[in-house]
C-alpha cells in the first residue's frame, strides 16, 4: 500500500485547473476539488506515518496468540500466510492502478481526460484517507500472525508494527475504488450502452478477487476485506455522483476543519440537505 500512496502523491502534482469540459456529465473546480485532493493526500500521509507508529508485539505476546480470542466469523482464517496469495494481489492492485485508462478508448472520455484524471485522483485519495486513518485508530493483529509456524511466518514478521493493520483491506478497497470508479464514469458517459452490464460486473468481480486472495494470504479476515470492499465501491460511486451537472443531490462534499482529540485538523466535510 504504501507504494500505492507514494504514487498518489506523485499524481497530485500533474493536477491542473482547466479540468470542466462541455461535453462531459461532470462539472469540477480546482477551487474545490484541488483542496479536497491535498487534505485527502496529507491526512493519508498521516495515516501512513501512525500505523507505523503502532507499538508491536512482544515476542512473548507474539508466541501467546491464540486463534480462539478471534471472533467467530472470522476465526476459519486465523493462520492464513500464502505467499503466492500476497504476491499475485499486489500485481492485482499495482495492475488496478491503470484501471480508468481503458476509458481513454472511448473518444468522449478521452476528450475529456484531463477531468477525469483529476477526478480519479481525488477519488483515491479519499479512499487512502479513510483507509489510512482507520487502520491507525483501530489496530488489529492480521490472519498471519495466528500461524504457529515459524518457518511460514518468522517472530520477525508477526513483531513488526505492519502485523496489526488488518483492519480495513487496502489492498481491497483500493482495487474497489479504481473498478468502480471505472464503471461509474463508463457509465455516465454512456448510459444505453449494452457494455455497460460487463463494465460493472467487471468492477464487482475484480475486487472481490482481490479480497480472496487477502483473506488466503492471512493479511486479513474476512470482515476486514467486507468493509474495504465496501468503503471502496462506494467512494469510487459516490465522488463522481457528487460531480454530476444538473443533479442538485443536495449532497456536497468540502475541506473543513474538524476537532480529533480536541485539537483543529484539517479535513473533509461530508453534508446531506434535506
Amino acid at each position: 500500500m504504501k507504494k500505492y500512496f507514494y504514487s498518489l502523491l506523485l499524481s497530485l502534482a500533474t493536477l491542473t485547473s482547466s479540468v470542466a469540459q462541455n461535453s462531459s456529465p461532470y462539472k469540477t473546480s480546482f477551487k474545490v476539488d484541488g483542496p479536497i485532493t491535498a487534505v485527502g493526500v496529507g491526512l493519508s500521509g498521516l495515516g501512513l506515518y501512525l500505523m507505523q507508529e503502532k507499538t508491536p508485539f512482544t515476542d512473548a505476546e507474539a508466541n501467546n496468540l491464540d486463534k480462539r480470542d478471534v471472533n467467530g466469523f472470522d476465526r476459519f482464517a486465523a493462520g492464513n500466510a500464502s505467499l503466492s496469495s500476497k504476491k499475485v494481489s499486489d500485481v492485482m492492485l499495482y495492475s488496478s492502478i491503470a484501471a480508468p485508462a481503458l476509458l481513454l478508448f472511448d473518444s468522449k472520455i478521452k476528450g475529456n481526460a484531463g477531468q477525469m484524471f483529476a477526478l480519479y485522483i481525488e477519488t483515491m485519495s479519499v479512499t487512502g484517507a479513510l483507509f489510512t486513518l482507520s487502520s491507525a485508530a483501530f489496530p488489529r493483529a492480521r490472519p498471519l500472525t495466528y500461524s504457529k509456524d515459524r518457518n511460514l511466518v518468522p517472530l520477525g514478521e508477526i513483531t513488526r508494527a505492519n502485523a496489526q493493520n488488518s483492519f480495513f483491506a487496502g489492498h481491497t478497497a483500493a482495487v474497489s475504488t479504481m473498478t468502480f470508479f471505472t464503471a461509474k464514469v463508463f457509465h455516465d458517459y454512456n448510459p444505453d450502452s449494452p457494455a455497460r452490464h460487463f463494465v460493472w460486473a467487471g468492477a464487482a468481480v475484480v475486487p472481490a478477487a482481490v479480497g480472496y486472495l487477502r483473506l488466503d494470504a492471512g493479511k486479513h479476515f474476512l470482515s476486514d476485506n467486507i468493509v474495504g470492499y465496501t468503503v471502496g465501491a462506494a467512494v469510487g460511486i459516490l465522488v463522481p455522483q457528487l460531480h454530476k451537472k444538473g443533479m442538485d443531490s443536495g449532497i456536497s462534499l468540502k475541506p473543513a476543519v474538524i476537532q480529533v482529540q480536541g485539537q483543529p485538523v484539517d479535513g473533509v466535510s461530508l453534508s446531506y440537505k434535506f
